[in-house]
């Protein structure tokens, strides 16, 4: 059976390498990942979807689902892409405070939809950042301390199995399978909808203060005040920043569930501090929260790494904050806690994360470039040493990581159990693969 014979399979469209167009269909968001596959599929419909991976389990191919390619990390030589735009059902039931959505949408969209209900979903930072990716990966944002995982706040899952069969995954329906989907990544089937829960949030207050390098000392140490006492409706970010051709500056994220006179008295020592470069604190809605890091909505050549961090002693104040951020982009610290830290015998394969702070480090992905900022990371995370613990949220692994990693070894065995017996052949491929 040839890869051109695709095109008899589905209604969507396919494209084979040396097509118009193929090029630029297989390039993920993140433009340093190369992914040479044997096929692009737009799939028109789910059942183009369970078409296709009924072609693929014949034809002794893998196959592997992007909305946006945030999260691609290469390694899927020769498999069949499928783009899944086109699966873009977004409906909201206020009443209910249920969202459906398919695996096509983005969280902005979601976002813009639920914030006409004064809703939230648990949302990220990014409002191009697909919804069904950063959730099957656990998924945690601003909202995460007072409301946990948004793999938690998932109902059900419409999904299409390795043998190409579709089904709709509850507790109920398939609690084994339902458990792995939410945290456990995307290795065991193709989810073409989810329904989650949807929060109230009728005020929401945050933004970005910013100060020139000099002032990173004392907003590290705000940062680790505001962190140390905050109420689970506060989440506050550090982000020291480097970009090319400007000056080097250091700013504070945050963003606060309620009432904005609250938020301003709970933020307050913000001005104590300086020479305040900009400013965008104010009241939001939750389509507005991607303002709040104004994170790159474009696609860009980067590389990342991120860890979980057990402390912020002055061994981690001097590789973090004391230390250049060149090569690097952008040194960023989230404080965690509140319902993260929680265990919930109702959740799914992402646990609890005790640690207290995590890193993320992105350097900009240019080739000449690559090998400073992979020493860089090398550098920071050997001087860390102890104070990190080597386990992190799935959606903090980086190219050439396990998902090993993201899983204690209990839950790692279970989620390997569930993908041998649900997908023997290895059908199916996630970003980061259970069996290496």
């Amino acid at each position: 059976m040839g890869i051109e014979d695709l095109r008899s399979v589905v209604r969507g469209s396919v494209l084979l390498p040396g097509d118009t167009g193929f090029e630029q269909a297989v390039q993920p968001w993140n433009l340093a990942v190369a992914q040479p596959v044997s096929a692009v599929v737009a799939v028109a419909d789910a059942q183009d979807a369970a078409d296709v991976l009924k072609y693929a389990s014949n034809a002794g191919r893998q196959v592997v689902t992007q909305t946006t390619g945030h999260g691609a990390t290469g390694g899927i030589d020769e498999a069949i892409l499928i783009h899944t735009s086109a699966l873009a059902r977004l409906e909201i039931d206020a009443e209910r405070r249920v969202a459906r959505v398919g695996t096509g949408v983005q969280w902005g969209a979601v976002q813009t939809a639920a914030a006409a209900h004064g809703l939230t979903g648990l949302a990220g930072s990014n409002p191009v950042v697909g919804v069904t990716g950063y959730t099957l990966g656990g998924g945690f944002g601003w909202f995460a301390r007072k409301y946990g995982w948004a793999a938690d706040a998932v109902r059900a899952f419409e999904i299409v199995d390795a043998d190409g069969r579709r089904g709709r995954i509850t507790a109920d329906s398939d609690p084994e399978l339902f458990w792995a989907l939410r945290g456990g990544g995307g290795d065991f089937a193709i989810v073409t909808e989810i329904e989650f829960d949807l929060f109230p949030l009728p005020r929401l207050y945050g933004g970005r203060v910013m100060w020139s390098a000099d002032r990173t000392r004392e907003a590290f140490d705000l940062f680790t005040e505001l962190t140390a006492d905050a109420p689970r409706e506060l989440s506050v970010w550090l982000q020291r920043y480097q970009i090319p051709g400007a000056a080097p500056t250091v700013a504070i994220d945050f963003a606060y569930l309620g009432e904005p006179e609250e938020g301003r008295a709970l933020t307050a020592r913000l001005d104590s501090i300086e020479g305040i470069l900009a400013d965008t604190r104010g009241a939001l809605t939750p389509a507005q929260i991607g303002q709040i890091t104004a994170e790159p909505t474009d696609p860009s050549p980067s590389l990342s790494r991120g860890e979980l961090l057990t402390d912020l002693d002055d061994a981690v104040l001097k590789t973090l904050i004391e230390a250049p951020v060149a090569p690097l982009l952008n040194i960023q610290l989230r404080g965690l806690g509140g319902a993260l830290a929680e265990s919930r015998p109702e959740g799914g394969a992402r646990g609890p994360v005790t640690e207290p702070y995590a890193l993320y480090l992105l350097g900009l992905g240019l080739p000449h470039l690559l090998g400073d900022i992979r020493t860089r990371f090398a550098d920071i995370l050997d001087a860390l040493g102890p104070h990190i613990t080597g386990s992190k949220p799935y959606t903090f692994l980086a190219g050439g990581e396990s998902a090993s990693a993201a899983f204690d070894p209990e839950t790692l065995a279970r989620l390997q159990q569930i993908k041998t017996a649900r997908d023997p052949h290895n059908v199916i491929r996630a970003n980061f693969p259970l069996h290496s």
